[in-house]
C-alpha cells in the first residue's frame, strides 16, 4: 500500500512538472526561442504560449526593447598623430529574435568591437580640431556603418552618441591658454568698440544740439527782426498819422538826451546835425513866447471876456 501511495505521488509531481514546461509564459516586449533536439523550432511571443514538455525546449529569451550600452573609453590615433580617448553610448534594438540568436555568438560584444574598430577608420582621417567639432558628422558615419553590420544579426542600432572626446593633457592645456586668449582679445575688441561707438553717439549728440541750439537762436533773433520792424512800422504809422510838426520833433529829441547820456559808460556820445535844427526851432518858439512877437498870443489876447450887459 505504501509503494502505491509512493508510485502516486511520482506521478503527481511528474504531471506538475509536465504541465511546468507545457504553459510558457512570456512577458510583454520579449520573444523566446524554442528548439526540439537541439534545432530551432519556433518562437514564442508575448503571452501564453503552450510546448511540448521535455521535448521542447527554451533556448534563449530575448529582451526586444530598446536597449542602451555605454562603451568604455577607447584610445584612438588621429590624423595628426594624436591620442584621444572616445566614449560611445549605442542605442539598439533586437528586431529578429532567431538572428540574434544563431547569427551571431554575443551581438553585445560584436557591436563593441564594430565600433571600435569604425571609430579608429573615422577618427584616423580627421585632425584633433575637426575630430573636437565634427561629433554629429562622427555619429552620423558610425551608426550607418553599425546600422549595415547589424541587420543581418536582427539588430537595428537607433541611435549613436558620442559621450567624451579627450584628448591629451598637454593638448588641453594649449586648448585652453588658447580659447582664454580669444576670450581676451574678443573683449579688448568689444571695449574698443564700445569706447568707439560711445565717442560717435557723443559727437552725434553734440552736433543735434548744435543744429537745434543755433537754428533755435536764428529762430529767436528772426522774431526779434521782425518784431522790431513791426514796432518801427507801429511808430512810424503813428507819427504819420499825428503829422508832427517841427516844434514837436525838438521836443522829442530834447526829451531823449538824458537817455542817451545814461550810464557810466557814455562819456562821449554824438549829437546829430538835425538837433542843431530843432534847437532853432525851439529857441525861436521860446522867443517868441517870451517877446511877444508875432504869432505869440498871451493870455489876455486869448482869453475873451463876455460882453458886459
Amino acid at each position: 500500500m505504501s509503494s502505491v501511495i509512493i508510485v502516486l505521488i511520482i506521478l503527481v509531481v511528474l504531471v506538475f512538472i509536465a504541465l511546468i514546461k507545457t504553459i510558457q509564459v512570456i512577458p510583454q516586449a520579449s520573444a523566446a526561442i524554442v528548439e526540439r533536439f537541439g534545432r530551432y523550432t519556433r518562437t514564442l511571443n508575448a503571452g501564453l504560449n503552450i510546448v511540448v514538455p521535455f521535448i521542447d525546449s527554451i533556448r534563449n529569451r530575448i529582451d526586444l526593447r530598446e536597449q542602451v550600452v555605454p562603451f568604455p573609453p577607447q584610445p584612438v590615433i588621429t590624423q595628426d598623430n594624436l591620442v584621444v580617448n572616445i566614449d560611445t553610448v549605442i542605442y539598439y534594438q533586437v528586431t529578429d529574435a532567431r538572428a540574434a540568436t544563431y547569427e551571431v555568438a554575443s551581438y553585445i560584444q560584436a557591436i563593441e568591437q564594430l565600433t571600435v574598430t569604425t571609430l579608429r577608420n573615422i577618427i584616423g582621417g580627421m585632425d584633433l580640431e575637426r575630430t573636437l567639432t565634427s561629433r554629429e558628422e562622427i555619429n552620423a558615419a558610425l551608426r550607418g556603418v553599425l546600422d549595415e553590420a547589424t541587420g543581418k544579426w536582427g539588430i537595428r542600432v537607433n541611435r549613436v552618441e558620442l559621450k567624451a572626446i579627450e584628448p591629451p593633457t598637454s593638448i588641453q592645456d594649449s586648448m585652453e591658454k588658447q580659447m582664454r586668449a580669444d576670450r581676451d582679445k574678443r573683449a579688448a575688441i568689444l571695449t574698443a568698440e564700445g569706447i568707439r561707438q560711445s565717442a560717435i553717439l557723443t559727437a552725434e549728440g553734440e552736433k543735434q544740439s548744435a543744429i537745434l541750439r543755433a537754428e533755435g537762436e536764428a529762430k529767436a533773433s528772426a522774431l526779434r527782426a521782425e518784431g522790431e520792424a513791426q514796432a518801427i512800422r507801429t511808430v512810424f504809422e503813428s507819427i504819420h498819422a499825428g503829422d508832427p510838426d517841427q516844434k514837436l520833433l525838438s521836443y522829442q529829441y530834447l526829451q531823449m538826451l538824458p537817455k542817451i547820456a545814461e550810464g557810466d559808460a557814455n562819456k562821449l556820445w554824438i549829437v546829430p546835425s538835425e538837433i542843431g535844427d530843432a534847437l532853432k526851432g525851439l529857441s525861436g518858439a521860446f522867443g517868441n513866447f517870451s517877446g511877444g512877437g508875432p504869432g505869440f498870443n498871451t493870455g489876455q489876447e486869448r482869453r475873451q471876456e463876455p460882453p458886459i450887459d
